[in-house]
């Protein structure tokens, strides 16, 4: 039985991501990420190019910015009082911070100005906007198990 990328197996992958000919991030050190495929577990345009790839199998792909993290917001972006911040949040430029909403929901925002008085936090995803190029090994195939599938997640074996 040939084992191949299809929805409802756990997919091991080892991979490089290149956004605007910069390596981003990889895993070359022999940690490969899981998820479960057809589970909206990883960018939808990503999840849609590893299909019917089998282990052992190598491919650059191409997502564009619609399929990965979509476009930047520019309502996305809102100015804050300084004051509103702890003195010991360090408030410059390119600082990455998880905030909580009314609602205690965790927010991920970076400062991406600043002047006297206020910040302007940038709530979209560091890459939304960005074409994405992933170099990717399928690494390890297997079926996920019921209760993986009902749990939305690897366990760990």
């Amino acid at each position: 039985m040939t084992k191949e990328v299809q929805e409802d197996m756990v997919v091991s992958l080892d991979y490089t991501l290149i956004v605007d000919d910069d390596e981003v991030e990889s895993t070359q050190d022999g940690n490969p990420i899981q998820f479960i495929q057809g589970h909206g577990q990883i960018i939808p345009g990503l999840e849609e190019a590893l299909s019917g790839m089998e282990v052992d199998s190598t491919k650059t792909i191409h997502v564009k910015s619609e399929d990965a993290y979509g476009e930047s917001d520019p309502d996305a972006r809102q100015k804050v009082k300084k004051e509103e911040f702890s003195e010991d949040v360090p408030l410059d430029v390119g600082t990455f911070l998880d905030l909580r909403d009314a609602d205690d929901n965790v927010l991920s925002a970076q400062i991406v100005e600043k002047d006297e008085e206020t910040v302007t936090l940038d709530f979209n995803h560091p890459l939304a906007g960005k074409d994405l190029v992933f170099e990717v090994t399928i690494a390890d195939l297997r079926p996920a198990t019921e209760e993986e599938i009902e749990h939305g997640h690897v366990h760990e074996s």
